[in-house]
C-alpha cells in the first residue's frame, strides 16, 4: 500500500486512527467529500481532524470494522445507538440501512437492552441524532412498565397512600434502605432509571405523564429520585435541576396523589437552592391552592437571608392569594382564616415587621370568613406593644381592622381599659384633631349592661370618626384638583368633623 493511501483521522483529539484512505471512502460520503480534492497521490500522510465526533474513538472504531468487513456487521441492541449516530455523521448508507431496521423493532427489545440504548444516548449528547433515538426509547421504556403494572394489577394494591413516610427528605442510608425494601415489589424499576442523565430523568417522566401513568407511582419516584440524587450530587447547579424536575412533573400531577406535607419539604430545598421563578411560581400555586391542609408550623418558613423579618410574610400573602384565586368557599375559607389568624398572632412581635406588611396580613381574608376579632384584636396589642414608635396613623389603620360587633364583652372592655387603644391622634396641617378616645367607664356590677351600652356607643363613635376622617382626605384631594384646574374660584370647601 503506498503511503499516500494511509488516512489519519484524528478523533475529538482523543486518539488517532490510521485507515486505508480507499476502504474507508469506499463506504463514507462525508470522507468522499472531504477528499475528493486531494492529490492522488500528495507527500506525506492525509489527516483528518473530527473535534465532534458522536461517541468519539469508541464509535469510528465500530464504523471502521464495518468498512473492513466488507461491508458487513451485527447490529443489535446494544450498538445500534452508536452505529446509528456514527453512520448518520459519516453518510454510511449501508449501515444506516441496517440500524433503523433494527431501531424499527425496539418495542421487542428487552428492558435492559433498551435502558443500554438509553446510556449510550447520554454519552452521545453532541448528536442531534441521539436526541430523536432517546424519545424512542424512552417511549419504549414506559411501554414496558405500564404492561409490567398491568399484567401484575397485585401491586398496585400494596402501593402507599401519598403521605406514606417514605416520602419524607432525608439522606440517611437506612432510611432509603427501607424504603427499597418495602416498596421493591412496584418499584423495582426506580435505581435502574437513576442511572439516566437529568435531562433524560425529565424525558422520561413526560413520557408517563402523557400515557397517563400511576400518578401516584410517579410522585413516589420523584420524591426517591430527588433525596437519592441529592445524596450523590454536591453541585448546587445539579441539585437545581434536579429540584426543577422534579416541581415541574409534580405541578401537572393529579393534586390529590401529591403529599401536601411533602411540597413543604421541597419549598425548604427550593428557597436555599434559588430555583427559577417560574418553577417556584407553580411549587407556591400548588402550595397555595391547598392552603386549607397546611399547619401553622407549615407557614412558619424563616425569611431569606436578605430580609430582617423573622418569617418570610411575602411568601404566606402569595400562598394565600393563590387560595382565594380558586373561589374557595365555606368550610376551607374559614379554615384558611383561622389559620391566618394564628399566624398573624405568630409574627406580630417581631420588631422588624413593618406596618404596611401586617396590614397586608390583617386584611388579606375576607371579613366574613373571621366568625370572631378575638384573634385579631390580641394580635393588634401585641403589635403595638412590639412598635412603639408607630405613627397615629399608622396605629388607626390597624385599629380600624377590627370590627366591635365581633369581639367578646370581655375584649371590649378591654379595649376601653387598653392604654394602647387610647389617645391615638393625627397632626393635620391646619389643626390637630383627636381622632380616638375610649375612656374609661367605671360602673358598679349592677350596671353592667349600662357599661356595655356605652361601650358600644363609644366604638361606633370611634368608627364614625374613621370615616370622617377618610371623607376629610378625599375633600383635601378635590379641593387641591379643583383649585388647579380653576384658579380664579375662591370659593372654599367646607371642613368636616371640625
Amino acid at each position: 500500500m503506498e503511503s499516500c493511501s494511509v488516512l489519519e483521522v484524528d478523533i475529538n483529539g482523543e486518539e488517532s486512527i490510521f485507515l486505508s484512505k480507499q476502504i474507508i471512502c469506499k463506504y463514507s460520503g462525508t470522507l468522499r467529500k472531504l477528499l475528493g480534492k486531494s492529490s492522488p497521490c500528495s507527500s506525506g500522510n492525509l489527516k483528518v481532524i473530527f473535534n465532534d465526533f458522536p461517541g468519539g474513538a469508541e464509535s469510528f472504531e465500530l464504523l471502521s470494522r464495518f468498512c473492513y468487513n466488507n461491508g458487513e456487521c451485527t447490529v443489535m441492541p446494544s450498538n445500534v445507538v452508536m452505529l446509528h449516530c456514527a453512520a448518520k455523521f459519516m453518510e454510511v448508507t449501508k449501515v444506516l440501512v441496517q440500524t433503523e431496521k433494527c431501531l424499527e423493532e425496539i418495542r421487542y427489545w428487552a428492558w435492559p437492552e433498551v435502558l443500554v440504548g438509553l446510556k449510550q444516548c447520554q454519552e452521545l449528547e453532541t448528536s442531534s441524532e441521539a436526541d430523536s433515538l432517546a424519545v424512542k426509547l424512552m417511549d419504549a421504556l414506559v411501554e414496558k412498565l405500564c404492561l409490567a403494572i398491568e399484567a401484575s394489577p397485585s401491586s398496585a394494591a400494596c402501593s402507599p397512600s401519598p403521605d406514606s413516610s417514605l416520602f419524607r427528605f432525608s439522606c440517611d442510608s437506612k432510611s432509603t434502605e427501607s424504603f427499597k425494601n418495602s416498596s421493591s415489589r412496584i418499584t423495582w424499576w426506580f435505581d435502574e432509571v437513576l442511572v439516566l442523565s437529568p435531562a433524560l430523568v425529565a424525558t422520561f417522566l413526560k413520557v408517563m405523564v402523557l400515557r397517563k401513568f400511576d400518578n401516584v407511582t410517579i410522585t413516589r419516584f420523584l420524591f426517591y429520585y430527588q433525596k437519592v440524587k441529592f445524596c450523590s450530587v454536591s453541585s448546587s447547579n445539579e441539585k437545581r435541576e434536579i429540584l426543577e424536575t422534579t416541581i415541574d412533573t409534580l405541578y401537572v400531577l393529579d393534586r390529590s396523589c401529591v403529599p401536601y406535607k411533602s411540597l413543604f419539604g421541597v419549598l425548604r430545598l427550593a428557597l436555599g437552592l434559588n430555583i427559577s421563578k417560574s418553577v417556584m411560581n407553580k411549587l407556591e400555586l400548588m402550595i397555595g391552592q391547598q392552603l386549607e391542609q397546611a399547619t401553622l408550623d407549615n407557614l412558619l418558613v424563616p425569611s431569606p437571608m436578605k430580609s430582617s423579618h423573622l418569617y418570610y410574610v411575602n411568601l404566606v400573602l402569595r400562598f394565600t392569594k393563590a387560595f382565594l384565586d380558586g373561589a374557595k368557599r365555606g368550610s376551607q375559607l374559614k379554615k384558611v382564616a383561622r389559620l391566618i389568624d394564628q399566624y398573624i398572632a405568630e409574627v406580630a412581635p417581631d420588631p422588624c415587621l413593618k406596618p404596611s406588611k401586617f396590614l397586608s396580613l390583617l386584611t388579606l381574608v375576607p371579613d366574613s370568613a373571621r366568625e370572631s376579632h378575638e384573634d385579631i384584636y390580641r394580635a393588634i396589642d401585641m403589635y403595638l406593644e412590639a412598635h412603639a414608635g408607630l405613627t397615629s396613623s399608622e396605629r388607626l389603620n390597624l385599629i380600624r381592622t377590627i370590627s366591635y360587633e365581633k369581639l367578646s364583652t370581655e375584649s371590649r372592655a378591654h379595649v376601653s381599659r387598653n392604654a394602647k387603644f387610647q389617645g391615638v391622634e393625627t397632626l393635620d396641617q391646619e389643626q390637630k384633631q383627636l381622632i380616638l378616645r375610649v375612656e374609661k367607664v367605671e360602673t358598679s356590677g349592677d350596671n353592667e349592661k349600662l357599661k356595655e351600652h356605652i361601650e358600644g356607643i363609644q366604638w361606633r363613635v370611634m368608627e364614625l370618626e374613621r370615616a370622617c376622617l377618610k371623607m376629610q382626605t378625599q375633600m383635601e384631594v378635590i379641593k387641591k384638583r379643583t383649585k388647579s384646574s380653576s384658579r380664579g374660584n375662591n370659593r372654599s370647601l367646607p371642613k368636616l368633623c371640625s
